[in-house]
């Protein structure tokens, strides 16, 4: 499963629920008819019945949710859709699901920790590597030289004082 929003809280009186996408664009999350809400491990399937845009949120009507009390409950569950589901990422693209988890070595060989959360800044997005101390590495190529998905380990140019 690949997370891809958060239930953020209840929408309106008849069990409707405000979205937190994390996806890129918005959006994103609308072409999927099926979303399987939960978190690690824990997954159940919700269908779409109504959805949009609202803002920078999508507000949705789903079957798992047939009142406002139901959808108070359902507040801070993650949004998943089977990676099956998922085009393949470009060259050099990847879901952030991937990278989340990855060890970050920099060029001296120094483990600087594993990336813990991934940060958009609109400029670019910002890795957050937690270690001995916690690293905000900017996801870029002059500093992210080589993302190994087989090892699980990303090659950065960022010094462990930084």
């Amino acid at each position: 499963m690949v997370v891809m929003g958060r239930i953020a809280a209840p929408y309106g009186i008849k069990g409707w629920v405000k979205i937190q996408s994390f996806t890129e664009a918005a959006d994103s999350l609308l072409d999927f008819p099926v979303w399987w809400l939960g978190r690690e491990g824990e997954w159940r399937e919700a269908h779409v019945i109504e959805a949009f845009l609202h803002g920078k949120t999508i507000v949705a009507n789903i079957d798992a949710s047939p009142d406002r009390n139901v959808a108070e409950r359902l507040k801070g569950l993650q949004i998943a859709v089977p990676r099956s589901s998922l085009p393949a990422a470009g060259e050099n693209e990847y879901y952030w699901s991937d990278l989340i988890g990855l060890k970050v070595v920099n060029l001296d060989g120094v483990e600087l920790g594993s990336v813990g959360d991934i940060i958009e800044t609109g400029a670019n997005d910002v890795l957050e590597v937690k270690g001995e101390s916690t690293h905000l590495i900017p996801f870029v190529g002059k500093v992210v030289l080589d993302v190994d998905l087989e090892n699980s380990v990303i090659r950065v140019d960022w010094g462990a004082d930084y």
